[in-house]
């Protein structure tokens, strides 16, 4: 893309006064808009890009990227029929990791998981009933990505 000016959120391209063939700039902003909302990432943070992409798929690049993903460490690589797109993430970004379905977020320029949370045992009182009710909350958090069990 040449140096035509963007939207400031998702920096997606924005047609220019009289450019020719405006359907490249739209289309590359619909690429971006459809793995960017409500975004589901294959896995990541990983260095090493995947050996077999497939079109749509994303992935959170790690530190020290490898490979075609060299020198873009911490952004959203997403593979396209046109090759490899790379996303500066804002802070407060949200992505669904596939591979465990934990949600992550990104601060502080991390991606970062929910805290794990142990299920209560021990303790000199037992109260069978309110461990239930924490263990089912517990899961409940974990299924929606909120939470890891330990």
């Amino acid at each position: 893309m040449t140096d035509l000016s963007a939207t400031p959120r998702l920096s997606l391209p924005l047609l220019a006064t009289a450019q020719a063939q405006k359907e490249v700039t739209h289309n590359e902003a619909l690429v971006l808009i459809d793995a960017l909302v409500q975004m589901a990432v294959v896995d990541g943070p990983q260095s090493d890009p995947p050996a077999a992409p497939t079109p749509g798929d994303a992935w959170l690049v790690g530190a020290a990227a490898t490979g075609v993903w060299a020198g873009q460490d911490m952004t959203i690589a997403i593979w396209t029929a046109g090759g490899w797109r790379f996303v500066v993430p804002r802070a407060g970004m949200r992505a669904a990791r596939l591979s465990d379905g934990v949600m992550l977020r990104f601060a502080a320029g991390l991606w970062v998981a929910p805290d794990s949370v142990a299920v209560p045992v021990g303790g000199g009182t037992v109260d069978d009933e309110a461990r239930a009710a924490i263990a089912a909350v517990i899961l409940a958090l974990a299924a929606q990505g909120l939470m890891i069990p330990s």
